[in-house]
């Protein structure tokens, strides 16, 4: 697969704000999601079903909105690098913006693994203000 393809599988999942029928189209359900530790729930989560639950689970609740923006996209073989920040809203109101880069790794035209590394003070002092 070129890099080309495997960009437009990754734009594909940015651009739809993770709605659950594309995520179920472009993330493999064995999926490794790796973020970053010193972010919230940092970890690595084995399986979508893990990372929605045990990461998104318990990250969401303490935020009104949060939303992943991609800036960039570069491509290298199987792997797709995003440089974009993160957007968020917690329940008291405080917004932030904390950049990251996401690397995730196509296989079979499906997103296998996602390794997260983000400004995780930006995220946890919104989380505590």
């Amino acid at each position: 697969m070129s890099d080309a393809p495997n960009i437009a599988l990754v734009r594909r999942l940015y651009a739809s704000g993770m709605a659950p029928d594309v995520v179920g189209e472009v993330i493999d359900p064995d999926i490794v999601w790796d973020i970053t530790p010193g972010f919230p729930y940092g970890g690595v989560y084995q399986g979508w079903a893990s990372a929605g639950a045990d990461f998104f689970g318990r990250l969401a609740p303490g935020f009104t909105f949060f939303g992943a923006v991609a800036e960039e996209f570069y491509g290298s073989g199987d792997h797709v690098f995003v440089r974009g920040h993160y957007h968020a809203v917690s329940k008291s109101g405080q917004e932030s913006d904390a950049r990251f880069i996401h690397l995730w790794t196509v296989g079979d035209g499906r997103l296998t693994h996602l390794v997260q590394a983000a400004d995780s003070h930006v995220v946890q002092q919104a989380l505590t203000a």
